[in-house]
């Protein structure tokens, strides 16, 4: 049963953002100021030609896209059978990325999953947080195969700046060209390129499960990095939870929209604000998770700056510093990476420069509006499913 709802989140009017840094997230995908698309087609002295060309990135900048409607959102995970018998049999094999966070799983073809494993994979993506598969066909699939299996998860966000395959508005593309160096002028003025978020918060009803496929990766190098956001609720104090729970934050679409003019991109939607609590539930689990980020998120509500800035400061830290509930996924060759952005971080890591060309697809199906329970609701930690798996039960090899 799902949890109850207290305070929804509410929309807030574009008057009440507040102006912050935008992080260098944008720099991962490149824009069409510098996009090549003979060398995408055809490779380069030193790089191949792209292998997928069919998701090689437009921007149409004709095509507007109205506001987002309300709907709403069904969430299968909690239809799921707990011992998951569609996804764990005696040919799958399971590995912890980390004890508390992520695992790698092979043996399970996601595009052949029936309903009810679909079910399992998104209650088991809850419960683990985040989820590698490897040796999958997602990327070969026609675009509308692998566009109608993530619609089964929600209803397809379609960005607001991306670019995006021709005739596929829903695939979000994360693509650095061959031979584009141009985003490692960042570190001239930071020290990192670590930018932790979730997926446009600043939507009124943000993704769930999510999905991030390879087309085309560097040798080494554009790690994704994750981060436990329910772990780290739980790393905090009882009285410091307690203090946190009631309290909401307004997360804006704003800069980013504007950061995208700057880099001659463009806007297929009017970028909008939303009020979301610091601390959500989770619909399946029931499990708590801090819900805020440095790339969208921009004041807590009834806080004078101050006083945000100090807190929101602190969590960013607690987020950032927590490498003992984080997970780091090294992309590989027909690699689909599942997530569930509801209680989790990431951040892509820009520490290559020998021009090999970063090419991935997101498909991000929306979900529900973000809700908390009440400060008592305290469901057991992890859950029959996360327990048998960890324990190699039912023929799962670990």
């Amino acid at each position: 049963m799902a949890p109850g709802i207290v305070d929804p989140p509410q929309t807030a009017p574009a008057s009440d953002f507040a102006k912050a840094s935008v992080g260098p997230k944008e720099a991962f995908i490149g824009g069409p100021q510098v996009f090549n698309k003979t060398a995408e087609e055809q490779g380069t002295e030193k790089q191949p030609p792209a292998t997928h060309p069919k998701y090689l990135p437009v921007w149409d900048a004709d095509t507007i896209y109205p506001p987002l409607e309300p709907f709403t959102h069904y969430e299968h995970g909690k239809d799921a059978d707990p011992m998951s018998p569609e996804m764990f049999h005696e040919a799958t094999s399971v590995t912890e990325l980390t004890p508390s966070t992520g695992s790698e799983v092979r043996g399970i073809q996601l595009s052949a999953l029936t309903k009810q494993g679909k079910d399992q994979l998104a209650l088991f993506t809850a419960q683990r947080k985040v989820v590698v598969f490897r040796d999958q066909d997602l990327a070969d699939l026609p675009i509308r195969e692998a566009l109608d299996f993530g619609s089964y998860f929600g209803r397809l966000h379609i960005h607001p700046t991306s670019g995006a395959p021709k005739g596929y508005p829903e695939v979000h593309l994360v693509h650095r060209g061959a031979d584009d160096n141009t985003a490692m002028g960042l570190l001239k003025s930071r020290t990192n390129t670590v930018t932790w978020h979730s997926d446009v918060t600043y939507e009124n009803q943000p993704p769930g499960t999510s999905f991030l496929y390879v087309l085309d990766t560097p040798t080494a190098g554009g790690d994704t990095l994750f981060s436990n956001q329910a772990e780290a609720y739980n790393r905090l104090s009882p009285e410091f939870q307690k203090r946190l729970h009631g309290l909401r934050a307004l997360h804006s679409g704003h800069e980013q929209a504007q950061n995208s003019k700057s880099r001659g991109s463009i806007v297929r939607r009017e970028p909008v604000t939303s009020i979301h609590p610091v601390i959500r539930t989770h619909p399946a689990t029931g499990e708590k998770a801090i819900y805020v980020n440095p790339q969208f998120t921009r004041h807590i509500v009834g806080y004078k700056q101050e006083e945000s800035d100090f807190l929101l400061k602190f969590l960013y830290d607690h987020i950032a510093l927590g490498q003992d509930f984080q997970a780091r996924v090294k992309w590989a060759p027909r690699t689909v990476v599942v997530w569930d952005n509801r209680v989790t971080a990431h951040s892509a890591t820009l520490d290559w420069a020998n021009g090999q060309r970063r090419h991935l697809a997101r498909i991000t199906p929306q979900a529900e509006r973000p809700t908390e329970t009440s400060f008592e609701a305290h469901p057991e930690k992890g859950s029959e499913l996360t327990k048998n798996v960890v324990n190699g039960k039912n023929g799962v090899a670990t």
